[in-house]
């Protein structure tokens, strides 16, 4: 369908008209076009007005466009006044974004459009709750001269279901929730507790969100359980964070069609990669394989070949499959268990890079030059056979401890596997010339005993293995990024903004007292941070300089528009290796589909608009995520300390605030906090910009990252929280008490 023609009524051109045309055998404008045309306007509209302006008469067209002025207001993009006018968010000084509540009973709303966040005081939060969409408008600052937000309207409610305790007091029944960012007191009616006792874990539905002046109302659904369970704790953090565990009866019979080995038919048109002896490499408990690589000599350097599980092959746009995978947005690795963002039998069978089976895959092939810059990339399908299903430990143990055993049992695969060392040490040193920057730190990994209960918390240590796929991974989400870019793709880039300027001001006054200066000034780059953490090599404050910095860094995100990565000092780069586990990579292939297919841009099923609601989203599920296995490995960690109460340790600050500080316990890796009360004979002040507690009297300091020894007096599991003492101070505490004790005998 040619674009709807310009009238004096509706003078606006429809600029996707053949996408609308392709989908619906009666188009009506798209969202573009209506926002452009209430724009155009200069003030808001009925839908009869609108549907006169284009000229709609039949009543079927009508209901059409009612319904796309439903889903804008419903997606914040327009907003219905108390006269049923439709008008543009944006140009009625509104707002749209997602809330984030804290514990304390406010909250912030980070726009959707980007900006600053907006502070949400206690009253406004009165009828929302953690992860709502809604609209504010700007209600001026806050004492603290925050920008400060008042509500107009909840777009969208996060939360359907809660997950918590059941409490019973004076005969009222309420549930208190896991989740510490859901403030709200949930009362349970009684004829809605559903068998459940006082104390059980329970999920719950909401049956009535909270309003001005009444709390919310629940209807306990689901017993989990008693408190303590084995394995509790996942199932309560995947329920509080709403993380969808089941699979629906669509996507179980979707996944079914597509069998357990690779079908003929996929396979035609393919590259076939069978005889290229490629291999993945990941870690020993890994059961889902995105990423094999190949590497060989070239005259001017290296061909790099990196295949990834093409799961665009068999997750089709908008499919029961795709809903579900977007819903989730990325798999989740709890300690033990995941929950996984494709049906098993995909990312573990048919989509995993399994060894010695055929697999469909999608290569990015790249020419790397001896100083590490790819000269030369190129995209397309492949049908590949893993060569091996290799381990971190393995390959280390070949390439850097040259273990005679492996060398002999991969010794045909050797050649490639130090070629691919070769080409990571020319990378490596790329990005230390590129400024990238790299901070070493230290993952942990919870292991059990046949209980389902704590056993120990090991460190996971890091080789040069790791670091060789970083690298591989790194270079081909460069070249999908500008392979896109080129084609002028819709799509999402993996974005690392800079500093914000305040948090720069902080961290340079901060290093003044340290002798130590941070270079670049306005226009700071990641190879200013990268200089300066060679200058600390050395230095014996080299931790603490190295947390302020990491701490001073923004979180990456995902966005259609290309702000670049400050972290890795690269301008374009997007996320292509992962598309078993993240959802974002799987639209990335989509894109590359796409171009393959010599398709024009305009028939994407994405558009811009599109797109920017779905990195909103991933980032949202990769933050969710994180608080998940977060909120887990906290319940773990706080189990395995119920029975070490008493006991001493050693550890690290790992965090200053007026109210005491933070301490990681060296080997067990747990955390908790010393509060400012147990420090004893002195009152201490926090000084924020240096990150340390001064004792006012002692000049006594407890500073971000000084080493400590502590004693564990007390374990909340409910909380989460593991209170500390400082040893000393415990001691000046009952010598104290002994005294007075003393004296008041001797009166």
């Amino acid at each position: 369908m040619a674009r709807r023609r310009k009238s004096r009524r509706f003078p606006i051109d429809d600029p996707v008209a053949e996408r609308e045309a392709s989908r619906h055998e009666r188009p009506i404008p798209s969202r573009e076009a209506l926002l452009e045309y209430l724009e155009f306007t200069g003030e808001p509209m009925s839908v009869s007005a609108i549907a006169r302006a284009l000229g709609m008469r039949d009543e079927v067209d009508r209901e059409a466009l009612r319904r796309r002025l439903n889903a804008m207001e419903r997606a914040g993009q327009l907003v219905r006044n108390r006269r049923d006018a439709y008008g543009v968010a944006s140009k009625m000084g509104l707002i749209r974004g997602r809330v984030t509540a804290h514990p304390d009973g406010f909250g912030f709303l980070a726009p959707e459009e980007g900006g600053e966040d907006l502070f949400l005081a206690p009253r406004q939060m009165k009828t929302l709750m953690h992860g709502d969409r809604a609209i504010v408008r700007a209600a001026g600052f806050d004492r603290q001269g925050r920008p400060e937000g008042a509500l107009v309207e909840i777009l969208e409610r996060a939360n359907q279901k809660v997950v918590g305790r059941l409490r019973v007091e004076s005969k009222v029944v309420f549930l208190v929730p896991d989740n510490r960012r859901l403030v709200h007191e949930f009362l349970v009616p009684p004829e809605d507790v559903g068998g459940a006792k006082s104390g059980q874990i329970v999920v719950a539905q909401i049956t009535e969100y909270p309003q001005e002046w009444r709390q919310p109302l629940v209807r306990v659904v689901e017993v989990l359980g008693d408190h303590m369970a084995p394995g509790m704790e996942i199932d309560v953090a995947a329920r509080s964070y709403q993380l969808p565990t089941e699979w629906s009866a669509e996507v179980v019979a979707e996944t079914d069609r597509f069998g357990t080995t690779v079908a003929k038919r996929d396979k035609r048109g393919r590259k076939d990669l069978r005889d290229l002896p490629l291999v993945t490499i990941d870690g020993a408990d890994a059961r889902d394989f995105d990423d094999a690589v190949y590497c060989e000599r070239r005259k001017s350097g290296w061909r790099l070949v990196v295949a990834i599980a093409d799961v665009s092959a068999y997750v089709s746009t908008d499919s029961a499959l795709d809903q579900s995978a977007q819903e989730r947005g990325t798999s989740v690795y709890f300690p033990g268990r995941v929950v996984p963002m494709l049906p098993e039998a995909l990312s573990n069978g048919l989509c995993s890079l399994n060894p010695k089976v055929d697999r469909l895959c999608m290569v990015c092939e790249m020419s790397i030059d001896a100083e590490g810059k790819i000269t030369r990339s190129r995209f397309y399908s492949g049908l590949m056979r893993s060569a091996a299903r290799l381990t971190y430990d393995e390959v280390a143990g070949m390439l850097i401890d040259a273990d005679p055993g492996l060398i002999e049992k991969h010794r045909d695969l050797l050649g490639h596997l130090q070629e691919l060392y070769a080409l990571y040490q020319v990378l490596a040193a790329a990005r230390r010339r590129r400024g990238a920057i790299d901070f070493e730190t230290t993952e942990t990994k919870i292991q059990f005993d046949e209980a389902g209960k704590i056993d120990c918390i090991v460190p996971l240590v890091r080789n040069d293995a790791h670091r060789i796929i970083e690298e591989c991974m790194i270079a081909a989400n460069i070249a999908t990024a500008r392979f896109l870019r080129r084609h002028k793709m819709p799509f999402l880039y993996r974005i690392h903004e800079q500093p914000d300027n305040e948090k720069i001001t902080d961290v340079r006054a901060f290093l003044a007292e340290l002798g130590l200066k941070l270079a670049g000034g306005e226009t700071l780059s990641a190879k200013n941070f990268a200089t300066l953490m060679r200058k600390i090599r050395d230095r014996p404050d080299r931790h603490l300089i190295e947390t302020v910095l990491l701490r001073s860094l923004k979180q990456a995100q995902y966005s259609p528009d290309n702000v670049g990565h400050f972290g890795l000092a690269h301008e374009h780069y997007a996320h292509f290796t992962s598309p078993i586990r993240r959802y974002p990579d799987l639209l990335v292939h989509r894109a590359i589909r796409h171009v393959l297919e010599k398709k024009r841009v305009s028939e994407f099923a994405y558009d811009h608009g599109r797109m920017v609601a779905l990195g909103d989203h991933c980032f949202m599920t990769e933050r969710r995520a994180d608080e998940a296995v977060r909120d887990a490995e906290d319940w773990l960690k706080c189990e395995y300390m119920l029975d070490k109460v008493g006991e001493e340790f050693d550890g690290l600050i790992t965090g200053v605030a007026s109210f005491g500080f933070f301490v990681e316990l060296e080997s067990i890796y747990a955390q908790g906090l010393v509060h400012v009360s147990s420090l004893a004979n002195d009152y201490y002040h926090f000084d924020a910009p240096k990150h340390r507690l001064v004792g006012e009297r002692s000049g006594q300091t407890f500073r971000l990252a000084d080493p400590v020894r502590i004693r564990v007096v007390r374990v909340d599991l409910d909380d989460r929280k593991i209170d500390f003492e400082l040893v000393d101070a415990a001691l000046a505490k009952r010598t104290e008490r002994r005294r007075k004790s003393r004296k008041s005998k001797n009166r």
